[in-house]
């Protein structure tokens, strides 16, 4: 049996996870909670790593005996050290607008053949090239897990699955694309050297020399790991969280002309895998609701929403205007005059027009990436904190037409101690044999279609008017 300590960063929060593993058990649960999210200071919007270094550690010392522990966190953010090592300020956030405006001075289609992502103004390469003169003072760029185990161990390097999502990578070759960051203007040494999930990074001196074990370090990777789908099927997932990303699970990048032309990433996983998928804007969207209403109450709403009509009103959830922070039930009732519809009053018909929308993204995404790779689609499974949400799961397998399968809710987490556990010795020779282990430990609840919605119709409807 082995012992771990999961830290899985999300947007919203963070989270040190005891995680047990062995032949026959696996088990995760929560140490320590704490809050996370953009910090506005003056003109930009910043992370506060300092903080989430601080609770990590504070974490990981509570977590009591462990065998080794490994950091998984969202993407494309990231910090600068200069030649001291220190860091040139606090990480900004990827909402932060800064990269308004910046192009790259490469086409479209040779910067996917090269990197194989979808284009979002907020991937690291944007990120970077609104940096200014910061650069210059710049000798190695850190995503977010990389930087925490790097003030644990002093050791600098870059886990793969994480740094195919900076669009400075080469999915192919799976090494940096130094030549491309050449040309658009990115120091080459910027970018530090590669390594493989389950390789140990270092030992954490302030943490007795604790193994720090490099893990599917993009958290979405560490998720698909714990997907418990069962050998043979055709099984889309959707890691559904503040963002969901959507999509297969492929042996090597798809970089057609129909994936660039649908905005198809291509993101590395464990085990050499390719995650052929879309983020779709998520549950950011509901939350961003419910404080802008003050109000805590998601299980009522819900439940009032599950009696509210089937798609009365749907909006492109994917629309720029529901990216930044805001006002987001005036965004949606705007998004909807925009398309001839009328505009959701009551609380309900809100929570029920963001959830019909999203449920309509998975269904657009899903059936795209199946066209665009000839495979058929037998079961999509819900992973993260959306396998919570019952209504959405339902929603998403009449979207869909085929059957939903909802959890596990930690399945980041648990990815993550699959990984570590293995780098320590257990016998997980590969993702067949984790995701066995998750479903004979794990609660996972199914979704059949019921029929209701006309969602052909409301799918016609946006294409209609967009």
């Amino acid at each position: 049996m082995k012992r771990v300590a999961a830290v899985d960063l999300g947007a919203s929060s963070g989270r040190v996870m005891a995680g047990t593993v062995g032949s026959s058990a696996l088990e995760v649960s929560e140490v320590r909670r704490f809050a996370n999210g953009g910090i506005q200071a003056g003109p930009v919007l910043y992370w506060d790593v300092l903080g989430l270094y601080r609770e990590t550690v504070t974490g990981i010392h509570e977590a009591g005996h462990l065998d080794g522990v490994g950091i998984d966190s969202w993407a494309v953010d990231y910090g600068l050290l200069d030649e001291r090592g220190a860091l040139l300020g606090n990480p900004v956030h990827y909402r932060d607008p800064r990269t308004d405006g910046i192009t790259v001075p490469v086409p479209d289609r040779e910067l996917y053949d090269v990197t194989g992502l979808q284009q979002l103004p907020f991937n690291t390469l944007y990120q970077l090239l609104a940096e200014g003169d910061r650069l210059a003072a710049a000798r190695t760029v850190l995503l977010i897990p990389d930087l925490l185990n790097y003030w644990l161990t002093g050791e600098i390097g870059a886990e793969r699955t994480n740094a195919s999502t900076t669009q400075l990578y080469d999915v192919r070759a799976r090494t940096w694309a130094t030549s491309l960051a050449a040309r658009v203007g990115i120091p080459p040494r910027l970018l530090p050297p590669l390594r493989d999930p389950g390789t140990v990074v270092g030992t954490a001196r302030a943490l007795s020399g604790l193994p720090v074990i490099a893990v599917g370090s993009h958290d979405t990777a560490s998720a698909v790991v714990a997907v418990p789908a069962s050998p043979g099927t055709n099984f889309a997932y959707i890691s559904s969280g503040t963002w969901s990303l959507a999509g297969l699970e492929l042996p090597a990048p798809e970089l057609s002309d129909a994936a660039l032309a649908a905005n198809f990433t291509n993101e590395g996983g464990v085990d050499g895998t390719i995650r052929f998928l879309r983020n779709v804007m998520g549950l950011w969207v509901l939350s961003e609701t419910l404080r802008t209403w003050s109000t805590s109450d998601l299980p009522g709403l819900l439940a009032a929403a599950a009696a509210a009509p089937a798609l009365a009103a749907v909006v492109d959830i994917d629309a720029p205007e529901f990216l930044p922070p805001g006002d987001m039930p005036a965004r949606l009732a705007a998004a909807c005059e925009a398309t001839g519809q009328q505009p959701p009053a009551e609380r309900a018909a809100v929570v029920r027009c963001i959830l019909d929308s999203l449920a309509l993204a998975y269904r657009r995404t899903l059936r795209a990436a199946a066209s665009i790779t000839g495979r058929t689609i037998d079961v999509v499974h819900i992973v993260g904190g959306g396998a919570r949400n019952e209504l959405l799961c339902r929603l998403t397998a009449d979207a869909c037409g085929v059957p939903v399968l909802a959890g596990p809710v930690e399945a980041a987490a648990l990815g993550n101690v699959l990984v570590q556990a293995r780098a320590l010795g257990e016998d997980l020779p590969d993702l067949a044999s984790m995701r066995a282990l998750v479903r004979e430990t794990q609660e996972v609840r199914r979704y059949e279609p019921s029929g209701v919605g006309d969602w052909d119709a409301a799918e016609a409807r946006l294409t209609r008017n967009a």
